[in-house]
């Protein structure tokens, strides 16, 4: 197995002469630790206790292999709003394109953590695409949900934002109308004078 020969490596260069060296090693295993135990940590994304599923989640995020994904996917779908919240945070910041038609879903989620995670987790794809995905969150009675999809529209920076986020900047709510006027200065914009 590859990531065995990866370990055996690494445990050698805990004893290299040079203290750089066997510091990145033990940082460098310590980051295999998850991917190591694949199997264990995607057997518990099944288990019947929620706090199980979430650790497996977490630990999960830094893994790279294709099996990770798909179970992350099933995730999504858990009965548990605490492991879907875990879920869309976990793939968000993993940034799997393959996976926003999903993440998009779950603005729709029953659950506020889930929709406000997901509006999140959006952000961080930077794809115009999604601002009208987002822009349909911005009437929620959370406020945490439509604060998320405010700075995601931000973060994204496309100008087809603006008339949003112009429009959320009258909200009733404090919190989303600061959120609309940071957003607002992190979109992009032209130049009138370069037209000249």
């Amino acid at each position: 197995m590859m990531l065995e020969q990866r370990k055996k490596a690494l445990n050698e260069a805990l004893s290299d002469s040079e203290e750089e060296v066997r510091k990145a090693a033990a940082e460098a295993l310590e980051a295999l630790e998850p991917a190591l135990h694949l199997e264990m940590l995607l057997q518990g994304l099944e288990s019947p206790k929620r706090a199980e599923r979430i650790r497996c989640l977490y630990a999960l995020e830094a893994v790279r292999s294709s099996r990770v994904l798909p179970s992350l996917l099933n995730c999504l779908v858990d009965a548990d709003a605490d492991v879907r919240a875990t879920a869309v945070q976990v793939i968000g910041t993993r940034g799997e394109p393959r996976a926003l038609p999903e993440l998009a879903k779950r603005l729709r989620d029953e659950a506020a953590a889930v929709r406000m995670y997901a509006a999140e987790a959006l952000g961080h794809f930077r794809d115009m695409r999604l601002v009208p995905y987002l822009a349909s969150v911005l009437r929620d009675e959370d406020s945490g949900v439509v604060t998320a999809a405010v700075g995601s529209l931000g973060k994204i920076g496309s100008v087809a934002a603006e008339k949003y986020l112009l429009a959320v900047l009258r909200d009733r709510r404090p919190a989303v109308r600061a959120e609309a006027a940071r957003a607002l200065a992190l979109l992009e914009w032209e130049d009138s004078s370069e037209k000249a």
